[in-house]
């Protein structure tokens, strides 16, 4: 049986009511103008990243119908499809489909806990895992990355001096004697290499060579998308 198949299967990082529409504009970075079953719709982007390469006018995309009627908007915009490839953009569903992932695989080992937005120094990871047994704790920060070029996952789209902070933390875990991770998940599939974009925030990419000298491990995979789901997929190079 096919990889993919088996992993669809477990499967649980999923949307409910997911609908076909056509993207129009981005007035400013938490809403767009979509055309949806012939009207106009304001939906809310699950992603402030620029995403300039992706929501272009005409682009196919995919919402999410939101059931909260006291909401501003009444759909998330959530996919979008970019030539041959459908690209998750929605920046929340990466913490999820790891910790599913995390959960389910065990590569750190079975007896660990996992637990979510857990803080340490002057930063809250998205991940902690831990034995109830010994003091072992492994801090994992998550990154989502949607941007392609010519086959090649580059992070980030847009400079982050979060992110940057995220990996010097991670870095201090190391050097206090904890394990800690960074873990890039590729939302698309189909992906050369992994690379940081020196170009856009070169500052990124030498911290993370640091990080990866401090022994903070370096993961990165891509996913399997469908319109309503998101699934880890399978290791993809990391090139610094």
């Amino acid at each position: 049986m096919n990889r993919y198949v088996i992993l669809l299967t477990v499967i649980e990082m999923t949307y409910q009511n997911i609908i076909r529409g056509e993207f129009i504009s981005r007035p400013n970075r938490f809403i767009a103008n979509v055309l949806i079953n012939g009207q106009q719709q304001v939906c809310h982007v699950k992603n402030t990243g620029r995403c300039k390469e992706l929501l272009v006018a005409g682009a196919e995309v995919w919402v999410d119908k939101c059931s909260d009627p006291a909401r501003k908007t009444a759909y998330d915009l959530i996919a979008v499809k970019k030539g041959d490839r459908l690209i998750n953009i929605d920046s929340q569903a990466p913490n999820k489909a790891v910790a599913e992932w995390l959960e389910r695989e065990k590569p750190f080992g079975a007896e660990l806990k996992l637990l979510r937005e857990q803080t340490y120094g002057g930063s809250r990871f998205d991940i902690m895992l831990k034995s109830d047994k010994t003091d072992k704790r492994i801090y994992i920060e998550v990154k989502g990355c949607t941007l392609e070029r010519d086959g090649i996952a580059l992070f980030p789209d847009a400079p982050t001096e979060r992110g940057v902070k995220h990996l010097r933390e991670l870095s201090e875990c190391r050097r206090n004697g904890n394990a800690a991770a960074l873990f890039v998940l590729v939302q698309m599939s189909d992906i050369s290499y992994f690379s940081p974009n020196y170009e856009t925030h070169r500052e990124f990419g030498e911290v993370m060579k640091e990080a990866q000298r401090c022994g903070v491990r370096l993961m990165c995979y891509d996913s399997i998308v469908t319109p309503d789901s998101l699934t880890v997929g399978k290791p993809v190079k990391i090139r610094l």
